[in-house]
């Protein structure tokens, strides 16, 4: 669990919701269905409009990542590859047959299955290194789904505000509809700044960052592999992918 990102939702929300308090304001004065509406519904709305399915539907998938990142425990990955080298070395490339078919990660598993078919290390290169862009790629694309909602909200929200203006000009004869629709003008304005500053950006660069450290991760483990595939000392292999640990 990322005890951050839980953390800077209950600071953000709370300060703005406190300061209302703060200043003799009322809670319930923030919550209107209509603002809401617009404002939730035309930001996917657009989002929808200019993003493929594949990728929206990712988008939403990853989000979970925000709160719980994926596993990810480079000590762990080092000793396995360094396993398998010391494996290679005794009893060749095809002793690793067995870790290639009960390996979890499908990247390394891929990796390990080119060693043991015996391609050469440009080869295992260039296919891994291909799957790592792409990877990176779509993991990105991913978040800035979240990066363009944010682009929206705010345009939304005015759009929602003006909407209240209109609905409070039409109805300067009769007092008793002013309220509601200045009401909805200013609180779509909060709902759309609201989300994009305290939801929408913060997660979408927290995904970009969470995508390339799986990236990262992937070159660590490709850059092992190769050296298997090289015939390195695992003792090399180990101070070579050291490199990638954070100090």
């Amino acid at each position: 669990m990322d005890i951050l990102s839980i953390t800077g939702l209950i600071l953000g929300f709370g300060a703005i919701l406190i300061g209302q308090q703060l200043e003799g304001g009322h809670l319930h004065t923030l919550i209107n269905g209509p603002a809401a509406l617009i404002v939730l519904g035309g930001t996917t709305g657009a989002a929808l409009l200019q993003t493929p399915m594949p990728v929206f539907v990712a988008s939403l998938r990853s989000f979970k990542w925000i709160f719980a990142p994926p596993t990810m425990v480079p000590e762990e990955a080092i000793e396995k590859i360094i396993e398998w080298s010391n494996i290679a070395r005794r009893e060749g490339l095809l002793g690793l047959e067995a870790a290639s078919e009960t390996e979890e990660d499908a990247f390394a598993r891929k990796g390990l299955q080119l060693l043991v078919d015996g391609s050469e290390p440009e080869t295992i290169r260039s296919i891994l290194e291909t799957e790592v862009d792409s990877k990176e790629h779509f993991e990105t694309q991913s978040a800035k789904v979240w990066e363009s909602m944010g682009g929206y909200s705010p345009t939304i929200g005015i759009i929602g505000a003006v909407m209240g203006l209109i609905h409070v000009m039409g109805n300067l004869s009769d007092p008793s509809q002013l309220g509601s629709g200045i009401a909805v003008a200013f609180v779509a304005t909060i709902y759309g700044i609201g989300a994009a500053n305290l939801i929408l950006i913060p997660a979408a660069n927290k995904l970009k960052a969470i995508a390339m450290e799986r990236s990262r991760f992937r070159e660590m483990i490709m850059e092992g592999i190769i050296s298997i595939a090289e015939g390195e000392n695992p003792r090399n292999i180990e101070v070579k992918l050291q490199g990638y640990l954070h100090e």
